[in-house]
């Protein structure tokens, strides 16, 4: 199938590149070709059936926005392919499908209010599920949940990491505040003004996009190990004495 979704778009002059996937077959095509990669997977190669627009935060290589089309045939029998574009992360915009697929344009919206995402031509790009008044874009790997903050984290080990601990003893020493996971210091993250000068909110997340160390090759530590001294064999006693 994603032989014959490659081989239809190539024809049409769009630049397609088929990707490894554990899944459907995954197709990457340019974000100034979106609408039209889509009109010929719907009319050329029959995949007619819309099931969902979503996005990824991919930090600083921008979003990722990602579409899943499906052709039933022959009874249960379906095909079904994933189509994918990357676009900035600074003022991300992408053409509306919804003129295509009516289906993407509930899909649209909630991908433009948590990512923050515009889709150019869409005609009613508004919220679709947060309530009135909210800012921000939750799904963005820099929105904090403030859930995380105002509630104690129910994850705590050790007395005196969350506010669930037992009352502590007079005189017994105070323990750290263990943070939630993803919850970085309260002092680098939260609305920042245009020019100011505080800690970039992004950069929270990107620190833990970065492993603490490179991982080593099943090689690498065969060969450290093969490398380590072997600790002297114990003397065996002779059995005659």
């Amino acid at each position: 199938m994603s032989d014959d979704v490659v081989g239809a778009l190539t024809e049409a002059g769009i630049t397609a590149t088929k990707v490894d996937s554990f899944g459907p077959p995954t197709i990457d095509v340019p974000a100034e070709s979106w609408v039209a990669a889509h009109e010929v997977l719907r009319d050329e190669v029959g995949l007619t059936f819309f099931d969902f627009l979503t996005a990824s935060d991919e930090l600083a290589d921008g979003f990722r926005v990602v579409t899943h089309l499906a052709d039933f045939w022959g009874g249960a029998h379906v095909d079904h392919v994933i189509v994918r574009t990357l676009i900035p992360r600074e003022n991300p915009l992408l053409p509306t499908l919804s003129a295509l697929y009516a289906g993407a344009n509930w899909h649209e919206r909630e991908t433009f209010e948590m990512f923050g995402i515009t889709f150019e031509g869409h005609p009613n790009l508004v919220p679709l599920l947060l309530p009135d008044g909210f800012e921000g874009n939750p799904l963005r790997k820099e929105f904090v949940l403030a859930s995380r903050v105002a509630k104690p984290w129910p994850g705590a080990k050790e007395p005196g990491e969350s506010d669930h601990a037992p009352a502590k003893k007079a005189g017994s020493p105070s323990r750290r505040r263990t943070l939630p996971p993803g919850v970085p210091d309260p002092d680098s993250w939260g609305p920042r003004p245009p020019g100011s000068p505080a800690p970039d909110p992004l950069a929270p997340a990107l620190t833990a996009a970065t492993p603490a160390r490179p991982r080593r090759t099943p090689g690498e530590r065969r060969a450290t190990k093969q490398a380590e001294p072997k600790p002297p064999e114990a003397p065996t006693e002779d059995p005659s004495s």
